[in-house]
């Protein structure tokens, strides 16, 4: 019996020893290390003798997920404050001056406003986030320590922070 061509090309081995032929990425290190051409390093023998584990994994990432998550909170309340910003000029403008019509149209607009896509970030911030930085515990409270004097804790997007930065009184 005789095998395909893509069959043969994936057994096929890499010498007497019967292993299987490098891969493209091995093939590509074994050339960065090799003689003259050497644009590589040899990977230090404590490095290869670390034990490779899926904590040691998540700590090296480049950015730590709990930073990750502060960058999207971030972004989504920027991207709330501008919606929120474009609303308010439009409900402004179409109130015509009137106070009380602009008052009643801008808390009907944020009745219906959800913010619930930055609060869900916020609540797995608040859950995971001393987790992630290993915050110690204060035995006397049996609450996490305050981060420069501040506690980690984010508060949600409510219709009250939107009333705040965008008030309903012309």
């Amino acid at each position: 019996m005789s095998e395909d061509a893509s069959d043969r090309r994936r057994h096929r081995t890499s010498g007497a020893d019967d292993r299987p032929a490098p891969s493209p990425v091995e093939r590509r290190m074994a050339r960065s290390l090799d003689g003259e051409n050497r644009r590589g390093r040899p990977i230090p023998e404590q490095e290869l003798l670390r034990e490779r584990s899926v904590e040691g994994y998540l700590r090296g990432a480049l950015m730590p997920r709990w930073m990750e998550r502060l960058r999207e909170i971030h972004a989504a309340t920027d991207r709330h404050r501008a919606e929120l910003a474009d609303a308010y000029g439009y409900v402004r403008e179409q109130s015509g001056g009137d106070p009380e019509a602009f008052a009643r149209a801008w808390h009907e607009r944020l009745r219906w406003h959800s913010f619930e896509d930055v609060n869900e970030l916020i609540r797995q911030h608040n859950e995971w986030y001393p987790v992630e930085r290993q915050l110690p515990m204060d035995p006397s409270t049996g609450d996490y320590v305050l981060i420069a004097g501040r506690p980690y804790r984010r508060d949600e997007l409510t219709t009250g922070w939107a009333l705040a930065l965008f008030p309903a009184a012309l």
